[in-house]
């Protein structure tokens, strides 16, 4: 419902209801600027672009909580992490500011200002993405127009080179870690996760078949360890190399099933952190093959098993990468030595092919012997 109605003061007064009922009203001195406003509001309410322009006052502080309320498919490291950037990153700049205040052009303006301000093109990247989800509700909820964070130019990541260790560099690490030896072996063999190696429980050794099943994960958040489903949320077997067995038998021997197969010394889930102190980063010293984190055994994981032969979809799976394409983007490059083989190979089909075929000019003198004796006879 809307209409234009002719004021004792000689304005227009233009008013209209929303599809909730609530109404909204502007006055003009011209009737025709009255009929244009209401028009435009028809046209956008038709189009489904009207904006409620009081829920569009709503502050970014006030918004952020109720956007993050329904994030209910969210890991709990995801939710810290989003929480981390909204309170240091976002609502720092754009906490007091109305929705209906975000513009494409001061979005922009406020990543260059990230960028000034010494923040890595990475970090960045992950805080415009939780400022652009946050405003995609507001443009679902009929609070905006449109997504001003849509588009905005980002800087671009760099990718960090993964570092590859040989197997005797692995040894020599995991040698140097001392009671941590066999998680180490583990991590670069298997390329499990630290979190899924940390949740690893004996149940989920199946040594007679070497497989371990990686069904869950643990991580450190606000000082709780925190289990969930692997990232993903994708359950899936890992082969054990049978050079591990004896040692992961004699690791669980005498333990129950719900024990955890990498318990922390004095027991209980062993924690990154202390993993790191205690264990690793001593051994990265030691052996001096750093920087290196627990995460580039992973990387060696895969770069050993493309090097053994395994295809894409081998270590996709070993992994638990969503796509071969994931899987390519990181480590396509260590494929690049099998061209030659494939060369060879597709030269030896080849050959072989026209070893057993016929050439043309063997059928064409095998025709003529056919007609001439064909004239004899």
């Amino acid at each position: 419902m809307a209409n234009i109605a002719k004021r004792q003061d000689g304005s227009w007064r233009a008013r209209y209801r929303d599809a909730r009922g609530k109404e909204h009203a502007r006055h003009f001195g011209r009737k025709v600027d009255a009929q244009r406003w209401l028009d435009s509001v028809t046209t956008a309410i038709n189009t489904g672009t009207y904006v409620d322009p009081q829920a569009s006052k709503v502050t970014v502080g006030e918004w952020a909580p109720r956007w993050l309320a329904t994030k209910v498919n969210l890991k709990a490291t995801t939710r810290a992490t989003y929480e981390n950037l909204l309170r240091n990153h976002v609502l720092s700049d754009w906490g007091d500011v109305a929705l209906s205040a975000v513009t494409h052009e001061s979005v922009a303006a406020w990543i260059a200002k990230l960028e000034d301000e010494g923040l890595s093109p990475s970090t960045i990247r992950q805080t415009h993405r939780v400022f652009a989800l946050l405003l995609g509700l507001a443009l679902r909820d009929g609070r905006l127009a449109r997504n001003p964070a849509v588009g905005v130019p980002l800087p671009r990541a760099g990718r960090v080179q993964p570092v590859y260790l040989s197997h005797d560099e692995v040894d020599t690490l995991a040698q140097a870690a001392g009671d941590y030896r066999l998680l180490v072996l583990f991590l670069a063999y298997t390329g499990a996760r630290f979190g899924e190696a940390a949740a690893l429980r004996v149940r989920h050794l199946d040594l007679m078949r070497r497989r371990a099943a990686i069904v869950e994960a643990v991580a450190e958040v606000h000082g709780r360890a925190i289990f969930s489903t692997p990232k993903s949320h994708q359950s899936r077997s890992v082969p054990i190399p049978r050079f591990l067995v004896t040692d992961l038998a004699a690791q669980v021997a005498g333990r129950s099933a719900d024990d955890f197969v990498f318990p922390a010394p004095r027991g209980g889930v062993l924690r990154l952190r202390n993993f790191r102190r205690a264990g690793f980063e001593p051994a990265v010293t030691a052996v001096q093959v750093g920087p290196l984190t627990p995460h580039a055994l992973r990387h060696t994981a895969a770069s050993l098993a493309i090097a053994a032969g395994a295809n894409v979809k081998v270590v996709q799976t070993m992994l638990g990468h969503k796509s071969a394409t994931m899987t390519l983007d990181l480590y396509g490059h260590l494929f690049a030595d099998q061209l030659d083989e494939v060369a060879d190979a597709m030269d030896a089909a080849r050959a072989a092919a026209h070893a057993v075929r016929p050439t043309s000019a063997a059928v064409r003198s095998i025709g003529d012997v056919s007609r001439e004796t064909d004239r004899r006879s």
